[in-house]
C-alpha cells in the first residue's frame, strides 16, 4: 500500500494539471472576444457621425464614431461616451446615441481594444475597458464645442462595470450610467465556469487567481460592488428584471453596499441585451443626465 501511494498522487496531480491546462486554454479564448463589426451604422439612423481613430494605450488605436452636438445646441454642449459590452461594438448603443444627439448632446461611441475595428493586441478585461474609456473621455473633452465639465459616461455589461471603475477614480466626471452591470467578477466567472461544467473548487478558484495574474489586479478593488461606493459623481443603474446573464440580484446587491447613496436603481422589464420598452429607458437616461450634466 505504501509503495503505491506516491503513484496515486502523481496521477491526481497529472489529472489536475491537465484539467487546469484545459481551463487555461478555455480562459484565453474567453479573454479574446470575437471582433464583430456587424450591426447598424450611423447613416442608417441619419446620425451625422464621423469615423475617428483615437490614440490608445501602448500605441493601440481605438476606432470610434463621433457625433458632434447639433448646431442648435449650446456653444458649450454636454457630451457622453457610450461604451459597449463584451464582444460588442459601436453599433450596440447607436439607438442611445440617436436619442442623446436629439437632446443636444455630443456623443462618442468607441470600440474597446480587440473589439470591432479597434487595434488587436494583448488581452481584454475590465481594467482594459476602463483604460479605453478614460482615453475616449480625454479625447472627447478636447473637441471644439464640448464642455469638459459636462462629460458623462454610459456603458453596458462589462462596459457598465468599466464606467463604474472610471467613476471611482476620475475627477470631474459629471455623471455615470450603468446598464446591466454585474456585482463582482468572481460571480461572473463562477457562472461562466459552471456553464462549461468546471467545478469551482479547486479548479475554478485557481482559474480566477490566474485571471487576476493576467490582468494585473485582484478582483475585489475593481468589482462594481467596490467602485460604485467610491463613485465621485451621481450614478444611474438600469437593469432588466428578466436578465438571465447578469441576474437582477446583482444590481440589488450593489444598492445595498455602504456608500451607494449617490446611486439610483431603475428596474425595467427586459433582458441583458435590451429592455422591453427602449423609449422608457432612454427617457430615464435623458432625465438623469439633464439633472446632472
Amino acid at each position: 500500500m505504501t509503495s503505491t501511494l506516491p503513484w496515486f498522487w502523481v496521477v491526481l496531480a497529472g489529472g489536475g494539471a491537465a484539467a487546469l491546462l484545459g481551463a487555461r486554454q478555455l480562459l484565453h479564448r474567453g479573454l479574446a472576444p470575437t471582433a464583430s463589426t456587424e450591426g447598424p451604422t450611423p447613416a442608417g439612423l441619419n446620425l451625422p457621425a464621423n469615423d475617428v481613430q483615437i490614440p490608445g494605450v501602448a500605441g493601440q488605436h481605438l476606432f470610434a464614431w463621433y457625433v458632434p452636438a447639433p448646431a442648435t445646441a449650446s456653444i458649450s454642449a454636454p457630451a457622453v461616451v457610450l461604451l459597449h459590452g463584451w464582444g460588442g461594438n459601436a453599433s450596440t448603443l447607436l439607438p442611445a446615441a440617436q436619442a442623446l444627439h436629439a437632446a443636444g448632446y455630443a456623443v462618442l461611441l468607441p470600440e474597446a481594444r480587440n473589439h470591432g475595428r479597434s487595434a488587436r493586441g494583448g488581452h481584454s478585461s475590465l481594467p482594459t475597458f476602463a483604460d479605453d474609456l478614460d482615453t475616449a473621455l480625454d479625447w472627447l473633452a478636447r473637441q471644439p464645442g464640448v464642455n469638459p465639465q459636462r462629460l458623462a459616461a454610459l456603458g453596458h455589461s462589462v462596459g457598465a462595470a468599466a464606467v463604474l471603475l472610471v467613476a471611482s477614480r476620475r475627477p470631474g466626471l459629471a455623471a455615470a450610467v450603468s446598464v446591466s452591470a454585474f456585482a463582482h467578477p468572481e460571480q461572473v466567472m463562477r457562472r461562466w465556469l459552471a456553464s462549461y461544467r468546471v467545478p469551482f473548487w479547486p479548479l475554478g478558484w485557481l482559474v480566477n487567481r490566474y485571471i487576476e495574474a493576467v490582468i494585473g489586479t485582484r478582483f475585489d478593488p475593481i468589482a462594481p460592488q467596490a467602485t460604485l461606493a467610491q463613485a465621485r459623481c451621481p450614478v444611474l443603474l438600469l437593469h432588466g428584471r428578466q436578465d438571465s446573464t447578469v441576474p437582477l440580484a446583482d444590481a440589488r446587491a450593489l444598492m445595498l453596499r455602504r456608500g451607494a447613496a449617490r446611486a439610483t436603481l431603475l428596474e425595467l422589464d427586459g433582458g441583458h441585451e435590451g429592455f422591453a420598452d427602449p423609449a422608457q429607458a432612454e427617457q430615464a437616461v435623458l432625465d438623469f443626465l439633464r439633472r446632472t450634466t
